[in-house]
């Protein structure tokens, strides 16, 4: 069985139908049943391009490019870590695994059957955390020889996972006070960039509110790793000042090719000399990551 696809949608109506667009143009779109969450308005200003974008995935079901669409508005601002939160757990009690989507990623056509064949193939396989559709652009190893690689960190542009995986997460980080003054522990959350520990502390100290973060951070306890593509399904295009919390940059841009063969998995072990480019990588990140908080904090500390 393919696995459900949900996409969590806000006041972005371009963005919202380049997304679903691109996933439509997917091999397996019409054996793909979706699911589409869209939250309510958090401030006036707000309302008339979450009308429009919720106009829009109203006709989605008409342009019959999927197995099946069901659209879920909620009727009062959640923000986008509620939003998951919620949708992810109906979604995954039903079905067992789930892919998952915002409104401002760009599949390839081979997306879905990526998706759902890494799911397939490494559900046995309990060091695996989840599987990320994205990869950033940096210099592999010349002598690396695989379709994908392994890192201690989840991504949440375009992923996937299984119900026995979701279940483990403590969303209230109840052991944060150890994890908070060990020195052990912060270092082994940071092998996958050393933005993580910090991240988690602006989490807990209420400065922004992240389910990524605290779901890395459960990956991050229980050793586990997630599975990255060498050639990236997904292109970010939110990153242009539109987002919520997100500031302006190219940093993560990627391209993908839609002649890419179909993908090889296999059962690999972690690569030490790309855990350390992933980890160099997103260390830089952080002072990107700084500077979108210091945005939110203008505006109020508008998150999601």
């Amino acid at each position: 069985m393919l696995s459900p696809v949900a996409i969590f949608v806000y006041n972005r109506p371009e963005h919202t139908k380049k997304t679903i667009d691109a996933l439509s143009k997917n091999d397996l779109a019409d054996q793909t049943d979706v699911f589409i969450y869209s939250d309510a308005a958090k401030r006036e200003k707000d309302i008339e391009n979450v009308n429009l974008v919720r106009d829009y995935i109203e006709s989605v079901p008409n342009s019959k490019s999927f197995k099946s669409v069901k659209i879920i508005k909620s009727k009062t601002n959640n923000g986008l870590a509620k939003s998951v939160l919620s949708g992810v757990n109906n979604i995954i009690k039903e079905y067992g695994k789930v892919i998952v989507v915002e409104d401002d990623l760009i599949s390839s056509t081979d997306f879905l059957q990526y998706m759902n064949d890494a799911l397939d193939f490494y559900k046995d396989n309990k060091k695996i955390w989840s599987i990320s559709g994205y990869t950033f652009k940096f210099d592999y190893p010349k002598n690396y020889k695989h379709d994908v690689y392994l890192s201690y960190r989840g991504c949440s542009w375009g992923w996937a996972t299984w119900e026995d995986r979701w279940e483990n997460i403590d969303w209230d980080v109840k052991d944060y006070a150890e994890f908070k003054n060990s020195k052990n522990l912060r270092n082994k959350f940071n092998r996958g960039g050393r933005d993580m520990a910090n991240m988690l502390d602006l989490q807990m100290k209420g400065k922004i509110d992240s389910w990524a973060i605290r779901w890395c951070y459960a990956q991050s306890k229980l050793d586990m790793l997630t599975v990255y593509p060498i050639v990236s399904r997904i292109k970010n295009i939110g990153l242009d000042g539109t987002g919520t919390h997100s500031g302006v940059t190219t940093k993560f841009d990627t391209d993908f090719n839609e002649n890419t063969q179909k993908c090889q998995f296999e059962n690999l072990e972690i690569d030490h000399r790309i855990v350390k480019k992933f980890q160099d990588y997103y260390g830089t990140a952080f002072d990107y990551f700084i500077i979108g908080i210091k945005r939110v904090i203008k505006k109020i500390f508008r998150i999601s």
